[in-house]
């Protein structure tokens, strides 16, 4: 039987805060009809976001050594896509729950009963973001691109540099290094993307005192860091929605050549079952239901509650446990316990 939660005197915004009644009204309906959209759409923006912020430190990074010039360097490149992944959860996982990774999705549908077919919905959402954070990069950076390649085309390697980590449309697709076996780069991505999905679990577990609600975003998002840092010159893709979105995109602009051939299925794959096996690894060694949950968690989940209650019942009208409604038909259908810390 799940332990009941205290039920402090929350203060709501609506309390003391009167919106406009045209912004009132469209809570409501997001609240109810619209909730599902709301929703992807802040899976989509969470995406766009980190994608904007990495790809946007790579497209420098690329185009400074392609150009002579020293633009950014791989620690930019790490420190950017972290502190984008950082904004995507302040900014959007309290509106869908933060995955922002198809990986950490379907690792939640086998794990914390979350929907399949809103799991579809967001991976769907996640993959667009990417798609559109990098045709707009491109848009931006169009005409250093272009003089990018003038510059391979008259040295005569844009065709053996174009679709490589440092050509142009390695800004936007990722691909294999020249010369670089596949079981290595499989490997590389295996291990690096099974740290990451121990330390999201770790972070999603209530009763870790060394992961706060505050700190978990930054513990991830450094997390990525690390693996950009060390191991991203052997090849490391670490999230299907950056990967896909950016492969797409790199297709749309030089056609079907940039697709990456077989890589491509690495890529977009190993981070999935990798997040699995990080996240059952954690389950079946460091988890530990006698715990204790933390006082930091404890509030942060009545909080959480007090706004479902809130939205569906204008206050605490029953019991509230620490299991989040399992109904696909419920505003908040499908998020797990700790709704902010759902990561990337």
């Amino acid at each position: 039987m799940a332990h009941p939660l205290p039920r402090p005197n929350f203060t709501h915004l609506a309390d003391v805060q009167e919106r406009p009644r045209f912004l009132t009204h469209w809570e409501r309906v997001r609240h109810r009809q619209a909730h599902w959209f709301v929703e992807c759409v802040a899976e989509f923006t969470g995406v766009f976001l980190y994608t904007f912020a990495g790809v946007g430190s790579t497209a420098a990074f690329v185009l400074g050594n392609i150009l002579g010039e020293s633009l950014s360097s791989i620690l930019q490149i790490g420190a950017a896509y972290a502190i984008g992944i950082v904004l995507a959860l302040v900014i959007c996982s309290s509106t869908s729950g933060g995955h922002f990774n198809p990986a950490v999705t379907i690792s939640f549908i086998l794990f914390k009963k979350f929907p399949p077919l809103k799991g579809l919905r967001y991976i769907a959402a996640q993959i667009l973001g990417g798609y559109v954070a990098c045709l707009l990069i491109y848009v931006q950076y169009q005409h250093l691109i272009s003089l990018a390649e003038g510059v391979l085309a008259e040295a005569g390697k844009l065709d053996a540099i174009n679709f490589t980590p440092n050509g142009p449309a390695g800004i936007f697709g990722l691909y294999i290094t020249p010369g670089s076996k596949m079981g290595q780069v499989f490997v590389n991505e295996l291990i690096c993307d099974i740290i990451i999905g121990i330390t999201i679990w770790a972070c999603l577990d209530p009763t870790n005192f060394m992961a706060t609600p505050v700190a978990a975003p930054w513990i991830i998002a450094f997390t990525y860091g690390i693996a950009i840092w060390g191991y991203s010159p052997v090849g490391l893709a670490a999230n299907a929605a950056r990967d896909v979105g950016g492969r797409l995109a790199a297709i749309t602009i030089w056609g079907t050549r940039a697709s990456g051939g077989s890589y491509a299925a690495l890529a977009a794959l190993t981070n999935i079952p990798a997040t699995i096996i990080g996240a059952m690894l954690y389950e079946f060694v460091f988890a530990d239901s006698s715990r204790v949950i933390t006082s930091s968690h404890v509030e942060f989940l009545a909080g959480h509650h007090a706004h479902v209650e809130h939205k569906d019942n204008g206050g605490f009208q029953h019991r509230v446990g620490l299991h989040s409604p399992r109904s696909e038909e419920t505003t908040d259908a499908g998020k797990p316990q700790i709704q902010t810390l759902e990561r990337v």
